[in-house]
């Protein structure tokens, strides 16, 4: 009788611990997932609210003559071009996948990704996205992307 006690409590404890990582997990993501729901309406108000004062941005691509390139860019100017976007234009970054690590206030997210523009397929790439826990609220700290035209998986419209 014992041994099915201390079993029980163990499924228990598991799936508490469990929950309570989940439940992380999907605050992290519903972080991202409002970051390009903003993005994708330009709403400049919305992706702000998703970024920490001090965020990093950077992307990295090669250029024509494959020279590897990364660029930095302020928060501003983020926001600026999000809120200049043409309305006449429609953006989609499709995310492909989540890969979220957490350890405590820290989070590190990789999604790999199809960027369409007008509903053409533009670009591939991944993004890189580290959140700081800003005591309950998930904000992204970082955020750097890779962009490519080629070897991309993706089905090209």
């Amino acid at each position: 009788m014992n041994k099915f006690i201390t079993f029980l409590i163990l499924i228990v404890l598991t799936t508490v611990v469990k929950a309570q990582s989940t439940t992380e997990e999907d605050r992290i993501k519903k972080t991202i997932e409002t970051f390009f729901d903003g993005l994708h309406k330009g709403d400049s108000t919305t992706v702000s609210s998703t970024l920490h004062p001090t965020i990093k941005i950077q992307t990295t691509f090669s250029n024509k003559e494959g020279k590897k390139v990364l660029v930095t860019e302020t928060k501003d100017k983020l926001l600026t071009n999000i809120a200049n976007k043409n309305p006449q234009h429609t953006y989609l970054e499709k995310l492909l996948s989540y890969t979220i690590k957490i350890d405590g206030n820290l989070a590190s997210v990789w999604t790999p990704y199809e960027f369409y523009l007008n509903d053409k397929f533009s670009h591939c790439g991944a993004n890189s996205f580290q959140l700081f826990n800003d005591n309950g609220t998930w904000k992204i700290i970082y955020l750097v992307d890779m962009r490519r035209r080629s070897s991309c998986k993706a089905i090209q419209k």
